[in-house]
């Protein structure tokens, strides 16, 4: 049975730093990524991560702030979160996908698996 369970998320002051993890269980997946969710808005893409770590891919909001890392051994994926601003409140999520080649990563559709999710809220 697959599970995949994040942690880490809380409340924090702009400015300030966070770093989610997603514990992946039950298989290992090539590539896993993070979606945030913010009230009455639609589930967004944030980033994504191959199972080499050589290849991520955020979304632009996102760029030079928040880092996608993976440890295969462990079969977890950390999401560290910089420079956190007000509009980065959301609800996170993990996500993973058995599709293995690189296409619509940004889709939440072509995920096939998803954690509960994480709270972060960043005070102003």
């Amino acid at each position: 049975q697959v599970q995949l369970v994040e942690s880490g998320g809380g409340l924090v002051q702009a400015g300030g730093s966070l770093r989610l993890s997603c514990a992946a269980s039950g298989r290992t997946f090539y590539y896993m990524g993070w979606f945030r969710q913010a009230p009455g808005k639609e589930r967004e893409f944030v980033g994504v991560i191959g199972r080499s770590a050589s290849m991520t891919y955020y979304t632009d909001s996102v760029k030079g702030r928040f880092t996608i890392s993976r440890d295969n051994a462990k079969n977890t994926v950390y999401l560290q979160m910089d420079s956190l601003k007000p509009e980065d409140t959301a609800l996170y999520y993990c996500a993973a996908r058995l599709l293995v080649i690189a296409t619509r990563y940004y889709d939440a559709s072509s995920y096939d698996y998803w954690g509960q999710g994480t709270q972060v809220t960043v005070s102003s």
